[in-house]
């Protein structure tokens, strides 16, 4: 990471957030999915006036669960149920597996006469695109959709060529992610972590602004989901999984 971004000189405030942002995905450890908790140093890093990151349901073959930055929900949420059919990009994007710009795919003023631009990119004013997505070997795990606006400067070969030094990492996450928190929902991993911490349920209860009962709730569904007869099992299970260290 270190020799990609020294090669495409970056200014030291990009490279300090480049070194943030390398550290920030080694260590997550929350409930927050990766694609999430990165989304907006993604965002920051690549000046992105436009962003959007998805999840790919293979039983409909669409993307789903939208979460967006400077594009409207009702925007979204058309994308979602009407507009994937005409999407040019992200199909093709898709079979690249690694960071692409919309251009590869498209030229840009091919796009502009599509229905796809009047509908969805024109009205407030996509122009640039970089998309990556991601996988957990033949399983598509997530994508980051970063657009400039037309009175900017596109991205470049060499913004291209940083997002996607980036890829690994982000999936070795997203998988020690998955096995790690397999079976719990955000709120029970949240709980489960700080009883590997060794945080006693009133101290949960409020750093999570929920009651001792919740907390006593949701640790009682993370035992029985991973077959742990008490916490410190439940500790053990969680911190042993998939240890961190295998992302150094």
């Amino acid at each position: 990471m270190k020799e990609i971004a020294e090669h495409i000189h970056l200014t030291p405030r990009a490279l300090e957030q480049v070194f943030f942002l390398n550290e920030k995905i080694a260590t997550h450890a929350t409930g927050i999915s990766i694609r999430e908790a990165i989304f907006e140093d993604v965002i920051e890093l690549f000046d992105a006036d436009f962003a959007s990151t998805f999840l790919w349901d293979a039983v409909s073959r669409s993307s789903r669960n939208g979460k967006a930055f400077r594009i409207p929900q009702e925007m979204m949420d058309t994308y979602e149920e009407h507009l994937q059919p005409i999407d040019p990009h992200t199909g093709p994007m898709r079979s690249y597996r690694r960071a692409v710009l919309a251009e590869e795919v498209m030229p840009y003023e091919e796009l502009r006469r599509t229905a796809f631009h009047h509908e969805f990119l024109g009205p407030i004013g996509m122009s640039s695109g970089l998309n990556m997505f991601l996988f957990d070997g033949a399983e598509d795990i997530g994508d980051f959709r970063l657009w400039r606006s037309d009175d900017r400067e596109p991205f470049s070969e060499a913004d291209r060529l940083l997002l996607n030094a980036f890829k690994e990492p982000i999936e070795r996450a997203a998988i020690r992610q998955r096995v790690t928190y397999a079976g719990l929902t955000p709120r029970e991993v949240d709980v489960a972590l700080l009883v590997a911490r060794g945080c006693r349920d009133m101290d949960i209860a409020r750093v999570l602004d929920i009651s001792t009962a919740t907390v006593r709730t949701h640790l009682s569904h993370a035992m029985e989901k991973r077959g742990c007869a008490n916490r410190a099992e439940l500790a053990f299970s969680i911190t042993t999984s998939y240890p961190a260290s295998n992302d150094r």
